[in-house]
């Protein structure tokens, strides 16, 4: 019998091969995502610039898992309303498709309640002015931050509104995966957008692990869901032609040794052909970096990528940076 060799696969076929057997999503560890975040949120706050702020953040997150994990209703959709989402090629919770359901205003309070004893005076003067506010004025807030557009929106209280949200959806979407395992989430028509809640990404998490070594993830900026997206692709435009990287080299201390992530482990992947881009998170030089608390700590990084022109995709709600243009959604630093 004459032996047989099997062909040799060029890069592009390899790569294809690799996502058909990569997961496309990974739903948010309920138990712990939150909490995780919080104690990366402190490393990076030793000696950082911002340590002020992302001490708060991480803070935030620690009530944000609190009140996750709180016995909570959630008014679910049924799966006639997940069929017709799935049929139309659209994420079945992404507002207002979906509607904005009073109970995140539990979620706000909740946060509030547990933010208010350790508050410093800046933080509890805030949370005055969001528990001065009445239901429907709290929901406008709400609706503007979901519609990703600062006109009328207060953005010393959006990293508070914007927080309750994130831990609504991020419970709505688990336990609606929990409730429809067959039924209630894949592929999209639109790839950039969280298949789940319609949202942008706030990083993107290169991955390790025995079935997602070098897997390459988009990490939603409101559900936390991630979804699998191709390496050396833009995820605003989708090509793979004229991207780039960019990356700091380290940072500044303010008050002492700061922890600095090692080499290459955050990166702003740039786009020329569209002129965007978004960062870039690799486990395998940091296995505890996360998408939402090392965005926030690179954020000067987000300042000289911007200075070459470049709009960013996506949003980070601990963060957001608006003008009185109509037209001009919120991004990252001007």
């Amino acid at each position: 019998m004459t032996p047989t060799t099997a062909p040799l696969l060029s890069p592009a076929e390899i790569a294809t091969r690799a996502a058909s057997e990569t997961p496309y999503l990974r739903f948010a560890a309920t138990a712990f995502a939150f909490r995780d975040r919080g104690q990366r949120l402190r490393q990076l706050a030793a000696g950082h610039p911002m340590r002020d702020y992302l001490m708060f953040a991480a803070s935030l997150a620690e009530a944000q898992q609190a009140v996750l994990q709180a016995p909570r209703h959630v008014t679910l959709p049924e799966a006639a309303f997940l069929g017709d989402a799935a049929h139309r090629g659209e994420p079945p919770l992404a507002f207002p498709h979906w509607p904005l359901h009073d109970e995140w205003l539990q979620d706000l309070h909740a946060l509030l309640d547990a933010l208010a004893p350790n508050a410093p005076a800046g933080v509890a003067n805030v949370i005055t002015q969001v528990r001065s506010l009445s239901g429907p004025d709290l929901r406008l807030q709400a609706e503007r931050l979901l519609r990703q557009m600062p006109v009328g929106l207060d953005l010393a209280m959006a990293p508070l509104v914007g927080a309750a949200l994130q831990v609504y959806w991020t419970r709505l979407v688990d336990r609606t995966q929990k409730a429809f395992p067959d039924l209630a989430f894949g592929r999209v028509d639109h790839a950039r957008h969280c298949p789940c809640c319609g949202s942008t990404p706030v990083a993107s998490v290169t991955r390790i692990g025995a079935t997602e070594a070098g897997a390459r993830y988009l990490h939603c900026s409101l559900c936390h869901t991630e979804w699998h997206w191709v390496r050396i692709q833009c995820s605003h435009c989708e090509t793979s032609q004229d991207v780039t990287y960019q990356s700091l080299e380290s940072i500044t201390a303010a008050d002492g040794p700061a922890y600095t992530p090692p080499a290459g482990a955050v990166r702003a992947e740039c786009c020329g052909a569209c002129g965007h881009y978004l960062k870039i998170m690799d486990m395998s030089r940091d296995a505890h970096v996360d998408p939402v608390a090392d965005d926030l700590a690179s954020v000067t990084l987000d300042l000289l990528v911007s200075e070459t022109g470049l709009q960013r995709h996506g949003v980070n709600y601990l963060l957001l940076w608006g003008d009185d243009a109509p037209e001009e959604p919120l991004a990252g630093p001007p």
